[in-house]
């Protein structure tokens, strides 16, 4: 029995919710996202309330059950509040800024890098913290680890690009014999 997908999904006023068959469309503004449950579990609709539930009790409906009610509680958490993560770049000459819709950084290669930002997505830098917001869950994580493949935190001095909260295990140089 799934523990998330039991608990219904309250749902703001702001955030328009429509049921089309299996489609959840959810709208706020300008912001428009959509749901497709293919039929893989039932979804009722009333009082600004989503309620999800099974098909029946077969082991991949009841991972369907909880995997969409979860996808349709961060699409409601993502108009109302946002996603946002943030990266940290760590060495000497390691810079980052944002130039109109161009995230520049300079990671210690030759040249630099000049990732696109994707639609939906700001990008702030301060520092030398990179803030990542945006209303897909999704798309937000995406970014933050592509940003951060491009330099890696390596293990012995923790130079690269890392998420605020991560935390690098060091290790110990070479010692010289003596």
């Amino acid at each position: 029995m799934s523990r998330i997908g039991k608990l219904p999904i309250s749902v703001p006023t702001d955030v328009n919710v429509t049921l089309d068959g299996t489609v959840l469309t959810f709208v706020k503004g300008a912001t428009t996202q959509t749901l497709d449950t293919l039929g893989n579990c039932g979804v009722v609709l009333e009082d600004n309330t989503l309620t999800f539930s099974t098909n029946s009790d077969q082991r991949a409906d009841r991972a369907f059950w909880g995997t969409y009610r979860a996808l349709a509680a961060n699409i409601v958490t993502g108009l109302t509040t946002g996603f946002e993560k943030k990266l940290e770049i760590n060495g000497v000459g390691y810079r980052a800024s944002v130039e109109g819709a161009i995230l520049k950084l300079q990671l210690g290669f030759s040249h630099d890098i000049n990732f696109d930002i994707p639609t939906g997505i700001a990008i702030a830098v301060e520092k030398n913290v990179i803030s990542i917001k945006g209303a897909d869950k999704q798309q937000v994580g995406q970014v933050a680890a592509v940003i951060r493949s491009f330099r890696p935190p390596e293990p012995y001095k923790g130079k690269g690009v890392k998420y605020t909260d991560e935390t690098i295990l060091r290790k110990a140089g070479k010692t010289s014999k003596k």
